[in-house]
């Protein structure tokens, strides 16, 4: 008969875990910065869904025409407008509503003077369209201001805005619904906050 040799059996107890390569460490450190980097900036840069939205199709002088989604709301244009006036008092910057200086090179600022048309249909918010209307072209005054739905003038300290049009003449029509009127140094209203999203926006 052979012998029996005894196998040896290792002692038990936990295994020992190998530690995770340096690289290993670096690689997952750079995936999480990068995470938390596009996360953050996906945060700040959400549109501000207190007004809707809009961009600028022309400027032509003081004038600026800026185009919303057909479908808004003449609630949602009104909010728009606020907007424009609240700007119009806390820091006469419109470069941050995406348009640039009106009154280029005057003493009393670049927006001393500003008329903003607010429209549904991009096609009147054209360049070549603008310049027809401030060239007072009939076949183009009419629609042009029976299209307009809501507007923001600012002459030096006075200010004024509505919803419908402003004519050309400077005079709203019967149907506008003017929204405010006054000075920008007056006090401004303190406005319930709409439903439809909190602002980030900085004004």
């Amino acid at each position: 008969m052979h012998e029996q040799v005894p196998t040896s059996i290792p002692p038990g107890g936990p295994k020992t875990k190998k530690p995770l390569d340096i690289v290993v460490k670096f690689a997952l450190a750079v995936f999480a910065g990068s995470f938390a980097l596009i996360w953050g900036g996906m945060y700040l840069s959400r549109p501000d869904r207190s007004i809707p939205p809009y961009t600028v199709g022309a400027q032509s002088g003081h004038v600026v025409t800026t185009d919303v989604p057909r479908g808004t709301t003449d609630e949602e244009i009104e909010s728009l407008v606020r907007r424009f006036r609240k700007v119009g008092h806390q820091t006469h910057d419109f470069a941050r509503m995406k348009i640039y200086p009106t009154t280029p090179g005057d003493p009393s600022g670049p927006y001393s003077q500003i008329l903003i048309y607010v429209f549904d249909d991009h096609g009147w918010t054209d360049p070549e369209v603008l310049e027809k209307y401030v060239a007072g072209d009939e076949a183009v005054v009419k629609g042009y201001e029976r299209s307009m739905r809501g507007y923001y003038r600012l002459r030096d300290q006075d200010e004024e805005g509505g919803l419908g049009p402003i004519l050309k003449t400077g005079q709203v029509s019967s149907d506008t619904r003017i929204l405010f009127k006054g000075r920008v140094t007056d006090p401004l209203p303190v406005e319930a906050e709409s439903g439809r999203g909190k602002p980030i926006s900085p004004f």
